[in-house]
């Protein structure tokens, strides 16, 4: 069974850093895609990053483009994602995503219904 647990949340003045980390587990292989989405009050899903573990292939919304960087730590079993220039509309509960399948990712990534394992969410608050 695969279990997401993530971790780094808090509150963070706008322009602070955060980093967020996830430990996977459950996974029988080494290839595989974590990632992570956020979801702000009264709004939807919204894709933020993700990562081939096995490629180290990495894509990134908009929405926090330039602003954030994400990793993986195959030893681990860890993703994280370091957040900079945080803005109070940054501000939602970020969940940590997994997939066993890669093939096309590039294609599927920002679909929330695309991903199978999700952890429980993180509150992420950035205050003005």
């Amino acid at each position: 069974e695969v279990q997401l647990v993530e971790s780094g949340g808090g509150l963070v003045q706008a322009g602070g850093s955060l980093r967020l980390s996830c430990v996977a587990s459950g996974f029988g292989y080494d290839d595989y895609a974590l990632g992570w989405f956020r979801q702000a009050p009264g709004k939807e899903q919204e894709a933020v990053s993700c990562i081939d573990t096995s490629a180290g292939t990495t894509y990134y919304a908009d929405s926090l483009k330039g602003r954030s960087a994400i990793s993986s730590d195959g030893a681990k079993n860890t993703v994280t994602l370091q957040m900079h220039s945080l803005k109070p509309e940054d501000t939602a509960v970020y969940y940590c995503v997994g997939r066993s399948e890669v093939l096309l990712l590039s294609d599927f990534w920002t679909d929330p219904d695309q991903w199978d394992y999700w952890g429980q969410g993180i509150q992420v608050t950035v205050s003005s």
